[in-house]
Formats: C-alpha cells, sequence, structure tokens
C-alpha cells in the first residue's frame, strides 16, 4: 500500500510531467521527477514507475505534433541510443542504490549546468558532425534509462541545428516517444517495473491531461521563465542532496 508522501509525490510526478508536455518549463520539470521520487523510494523504483506515465504523456504530445518532425535527425540518433538504453537499463538494474544515488545526482547537476548553458546554445557558431548525432543518441538512450534525464544532450545537440519551434518540438517529441516504448521490455525483464506497479499507480493517469490544460493555462498567466528556473533551483537541490545522502 502506498504511504502518503508516495502519494502526493506521485500527484506532483504527474502534474509535472502534464505541465511539461503543456509547455510550461520545457523538459526541466520532467527532469526533476526521479530525484524527487527517489527521496522516498530506491532509485530504481523512482525511474520505473515514471516510465508508463511518461509514455501516456508521449501519446498526448504525439497527436500534438504529429509528422511535424525531422526525420532525419531521428534516423541519425535513434539507433545509437538503443545502445545507450541497453547500457542504462544494465546499470539501473545492477547498480546498488547508493550508486545509483550518486549518478543520478550527477546527471541532475548536469541537467542544471545545460540549462545554464541553453541560452548561449541558439546564437554559438556551429559546425554539425555526424560523431556529435552518435554520442548524442548514446548519451540521451543511456541518460534516459537510467534515471529519465535523456533531454539535456538531445535539447542541446537539437538547438544547435536551429530548427523551427514546431519541428524542434516534433522531433523531440518522437524520439523520446521511441525511447520510452523501447525502455519498457527490457525495464520489465529487469524487474524494474512489473505489472502490480503499473496497476498501483493508473489512478495517476488523468492527472497528466490535467496537467497538461494547466500548462497551456498557465503559461498564458505567469512568466514561464520564472517557473523554469524555479525548476532549476529545485534540480540543484534535489542533485545536492543525491550526492551528499544516504538511501533511506
Amino acid at each position: 500500500m502506498m504511504t502518503l508522501d508516495t502519494i502526493l509525490l506521485m500527484v506532483l510526478a504527474t502534474l509535472l510531467i502534464g505541465l511539461s508536455k503543456g509547455g510550461l518549463g520545457g523538459p526541466v520539470p520532467v527532469t526533476l521527477i526521479a530525484p524527487l521520487l527517489s527521496q522516498i523510494m530506491p532509485v530504481p523504483q523512482a525511474v520505473g514507475i515514471t516510465l508508463p506515465l511518461l509514455m501516456v504523456a508521449d501519446a498526448f504530445a504525439l497527436r500534438a505534433y504529429w509528422r511535424k518532425w525531422d526525420m532525419k535527425y531521428i534516423r541519425l540518433l535513434l539507433p545509437i541510443s538503443l545502445i545507450g538504453i541497453v547500457m542504462g537499463t544494465w546499470v539501473l538494474a545492477n547498480l546498488d542504490d547508493l550508486a545509483l544515488r550518486r549518478l543520478l545526482g550527477l546527471f541532475t547537476l548536469i541537467a542544471v549546468v545545460y540549462k545554464l548553458a541553453s541560452d548561449s546554445l541558439k546564437s554559438m557558431a556551429y559546425t554539425p558532425h555526424d560523431w556529435h548525432a552518435y554520442f548524442v543518441g548514446w548519451a540521451s538512450g543511456f541518460g534516459a534509462a537510467v534515471a529519465n534525464v535523456g533531454a539535456p544532450p538531445f535539447t542541446a545537440y537539437m538547438l544547435l541545428q536551429k530548427l523551427d519551434p514546431i519541428t524542434f518540438m516534433g522531433t523531440t517529441t518522437l524520439f523520446f516517444a521511441i525511447v520510452n516504448a523501447v525502455k519498457l521490455p527490457g525495464f520489465l525483464l529487469a524487474g524494474t517495473i512489473d505489472l502490480q506497479q503499473l496497476l498501483s499507480i493508473a489512478w495517476a493517469i488523468p492527472i497528466i491531461p490535467f496537467g497538461v490544460w494547466m500548462g497551456r493555462q498557465t503559461v498564458q498567466r505567469v512568466n514561464p521563465k520564472v517557473f523554469e528556473w524555479l525548476m532549476v533551483v529545485l534540480l540543484f537541490i534535489a542533485s545536492i542532496s543525491l550526492l551528499t545522502s544516504a538511501p533511506r
């Protein structure tokens, strides 16, 4: 049976997913979920329990950005990301919880650094090379499998491509929808998530479309940058906690 702390954090996690898909805060709110849940449960469970929620959110996002993607980047990034997913799933299933907490803390801190540098990326002179895409594909797949933090390397790379916003969002949506779907069988085989666990969080799924709606409404009423930087501050606090504290 879930404790009250777990229920409240699951509500917050699903709300953050919806807000992110609704356009508030970009990928930052999703990056915060695993660090939050890892405060009350082992890292593998925190990562595993989030995956089906992300997949539901992906369905909403795919509908919004259907065929708005650039398949050139999907073909370039996706194959090598599959290797990263396999490696990341193995790490998640085999490292002890303390090591995983430190790794999650490091990834979370990298996400903060990415956010601090992201505005500069948009104006940076850049010459694309295929090996950049291969590295980013691997890093995104590995980060997505270990801690649901595959967005920072992928987003940094895509910002350098100078795509229009709709194509950027469509390509991002399709890439992570595929990555999340590919992660599911490995998570089930590794025992990171089980069917009973899926059923135990089914009640939280309706919160996602509410969060999407809330994100769309809020983005018109509050400064999105203020919300985004609030998330970054929380990410930094969570990263320090993960890097310094012991498992509960």
